[in-house]
């Protein structure tokens, strides 16, 4: 199991990866909960999906397990920017406007997580590991793209165990109910991680920012209490 970092300028190294991790977006948020979002080809996609973003996959070969996406807020498309902030503008008819409790950065030391999902193929017993790497890879990928904060509209319960990656995240909104799922606007604070060690003891990869470089991370390790905790409901099966 490994996690990889996609964008416009390494995709091509990687075979059909982000192809599939589009299918198993698809997967996640149309087939299995049954929003309503743009899709084509077996593929879902949205507006947000540009030259400005990044893509975090974790996967054994070219089988995606879950995967999140990380967005410049300063990224530009028309009249769209970047999710929470057009949520906040009344651009998104699905998202309350009223999500965030200040208003939407657009800082190149600020980047947004959305799109965070991880497929029904993960065994329970697996899903607390998989999300560990996801977010793990989400850290070091934002860090390498010079983030010093991250900014995302995830489950609610998120922000308590996500400091066991070593990171600071604070509430940045109220807790909103969208289609019974219990989520929030969280704050990460890149600028205070602490990186842990890996299973190998070796210093991982860097992220990859541009063309030829690839973002291969070890398995970060997972304290007892987090690889044994019971996950939520929400955490298991949240996408956004």
């Amino acid at each position: 199991m490994q996690t990889t970092t996609l964008s416009f300028f390494n995709m091509h190294e990687h075979g059909q990866l982000l192809v599939n991790l589009l299918r198993a977006r698809r997967e996640s948020f149309i087939v299995k909960n049954s929003w309503d979002l743009p899709q084509a080809e077996g593929l879902e996609y949205d507006q947000y999906d540009t030259p400005a973003s990044r893509w975090i996959a974790v996967h054994e070969g070219d089988e995606v397990l879950a995967g999140v996406r990380l967005t410049a807020t300063t990224a530009k498309c028309g009249m769209y920017s970047y999710m929470i902030r057009d949520a906040q503008k009344g651009l998104l008819d699905t998202i309350p406007s009223d999500l965030l409790s200040f208003e939407a950065p657009v800082d190149p030391d600020v980047w947004e997580s959305s799109r965070v999902f991880v497929t029904n193929a993960v065994p329970a017993k697996d899903r607390t590991r998989v999300q560990a790497l996801m977010m793990q890879g989400l850290i070091d990928a934002a860090i390498e793209l010079g983030a010093k904060r991250v900014i995302g509209l995830v489950p609610a319960v998120w922000s308590r165990w996500i400091g066991r990656l070593g990171l600071k995240a604070e509430p940045a909104g109220p807790v909103l109910d969208l289609d019974g799922w219990k989520t929030q606007v969280a704050l990460m604070h890149l600028d205070s991680y602490r990186q842990p060690e890996t299973t190998s003891g070796k210093a991982k990869p860097k992220i990859v920012g541009g063309a030829k470089r690839t973002a291969v991370v070890n398995t970060p390790s997972v304290t007892p209490e987090l690889e044994n905790r019971k996950p939520s409901e929400h955490e298991v099966r949240f996408a956004s």
